[in-house]
């Protein structure tokens, strides 16, 4: 999780100086001080749309790693990190997508205890996925790291069809100091929660997180009521790191822009890839609103042998649907239109039918329309039905929207049995009033959630309501 933020941090710091000397002068600290990786693997890293993917689009896969590299011994036990053995295992793993314009960035949060398929090595827990690459490379420590970040690569893109382009990842000594770099993370917490393995403790309302409190506040497994509000903590930490990264505290201060950059080079590792000034220039015009939150969906608790706990993946088509949708291409903007031309209401009669099944509507609302000022009066039942219409001649769309402008929503037709001038309104069950618009019955929607699935909402990072 540590690495989103830090990432995001470093590179949304330089995103307003870009096209200055002294956004170009902190890009080349962070380029010239950056750790890399040979990530990107050659097989097995496929998109399902084909050869035309990514153009300037991107997917970039970004990972926390247990790595305790450069805590001293105080520091372990000052942060709760835990037993250091069997310190490659990936704590967090969120894939970003940045769409070709940089108009918006989508994080998805792939939760650690997902049994998948492991390429070469079975099924397990996704967070294991780094240790078996890791441990298959025969060679120094730089080369199994790769490894491990390939294999990692290689399960995300099979499990979400989708090609991953750029990698990048952190450890916790480089999480704590970002934070106390950026004077703390401000985060809301619905309700009190204590943790007692690390004895994390952390009152309900807002509070300002950092150092050692920041970092079991994203770590935080007990206590809480299932590994989805662990997942939820960390994005809800991320936007608030990218709120303050964002703010004009740091983007008005060069030290703390300075600070953040070279620490986003000493405790980062990126691909050999990935060009830092490249991804600063496609996100610049990224804001807070535009950068939005989800996890993987349909995940349900389950057990395995020889893993305990898991969560289970749902049918392929619902990953399928979802990753289809999160690399669609941008809607395109709605087309400007220009208001309709309308009459006075007194040139205006109204005959008002009750399809309704509401006793005395057609008159009551023939009366308001009078009050209105339209020539209105009741023409009693009409066949039941669902929906309110406005019935007009051909040609009189002034006058159809006129009494549209009363009754928002209702849908038009056209009679031309009618006198010019003249138009009906038949009340439908969706009637709700003059001058309100018609209540339709909602879509049903074409995604049933699972029972026993978990449910975490697309949030955005200006979000700031409360979580677990």
């Amino acid at each position: 999780m540590a690495l989103v933020a830090r990432v995001l941090a470093g590179v949304v710091s330089v995103l307003l100086v870009t096209g200055s000397g002294w956004g170009w002068y902190l890009v080349r600290v962070a380029e010239a001080s950056v750790n890399r990786t040979d990530a990107i693997p050659t097989t097995g890293n496929s998109d399902v749309n084909g050869d035309t993917h990514a153009g300037q689009e991107m997917n970039m896969l970004l990972v926390g790693v247990d790595s305790r590299a450069g805590l001293t011994e105080e520091q372990v036990e000052q942060y709760s990190t835990g037993d250091p053995d069997g310190l490659h295992n990936t704590d967090t793993m969120m894939l970003v997508h940045i769409p070709a314009d940089g108009s918006a960035a989508s994080f998805v949060s792939f939760p650690r205890d997902m049994y998948v398929s492991i390429p070469g090595h079975g099924k397990g827990k996704l967070n294991s996925a780094y240790s078996d690459g890791y441990d298959d490379v025969d060679g120094d420590e730089d080369a199994k790291r790769a490894g491990g970040a390939r294999l990692l690569i290689q399960t995300i893109s099979a499990l979400s069809g989708l090609q991953i382009d750029h990698y990048a990842e952190i450890n916790l000594l480089g999480f704590i100091n970002l934070t106390q770099i950026v004077g703390g993370v401000d985060v809301d917490i619905c309700r009190a929660t204590d943790d007692p393995v690390t004895g994390a403790h952390f009152d309900a309302g807002p509070q300002t997180l950092t150092g050692s409190q920041a970092l079991l506040f994203v770590r935080q497994r007990h206590g809480l009521t299932s590994d989805f509000d662990r997942v939820a903590r960390q994005q809800v930490f991320i936007a608030g790191m990218l709120r303050n990264v964002l703010s004009s505290n740091t983007l008005l201060d060069p030290t703390k822009q300075q600070q953040i950059v070279q620490q986003v080079g000493t405790s980062v590792t990126l691909d050999q890839g990935l060009n830092i000034f490249d991804l600063a220039t496609q996100m610049q015009n990224v804001q807070p609103g535009n950068i939005t939150f989800q996890t993987i969906p349909g995940l349900t608790d389950g057990n395995a042998d020889g893993w305990g706990s898991v969560l289970k993946l749902p049918d392929p088509s619902v990953l399928t649907d979802f990753f289809a949708n999160l690399t669609a291409d941008p809607e395109p903007a709605a087309p400007t239109t220009t208001a309709p031309a309308t009459e006075a209401p007194a040139e205006v009669t109204v005959s008002v039918l009750n399809g309704s099944g509401v006793a005395g509507a057609a008159a009551t609302t023939a009366t308001t329309l009078s009050d209105a000022g339209f020539e209105a009066s009741s023409g009693g039942n009409a066949t039941p039905t669902a929906t309110t219409t406005i019935a007009h001649r051909t040609g009189d769309d002034a006058v159809a929207a006129t009494l549209a402008a009363q009754v928002p929503g209702a849908a038009l037709t056209v009679d031309d049995t009618l006198a010019a001038g003249t138009v009906t309104l038949t009340l439908g069950e969706d009637f709700a009033g003059v001058g309100q618009p018609v209540t339709a019955a909602p879509a049903p929607t074409s995604d049933p959630v699972v029972p026993g699935s978990y449910v975490n909402p697309e949030r955005t990072a200006a979000d700031t309501s409360c979580i677990n």
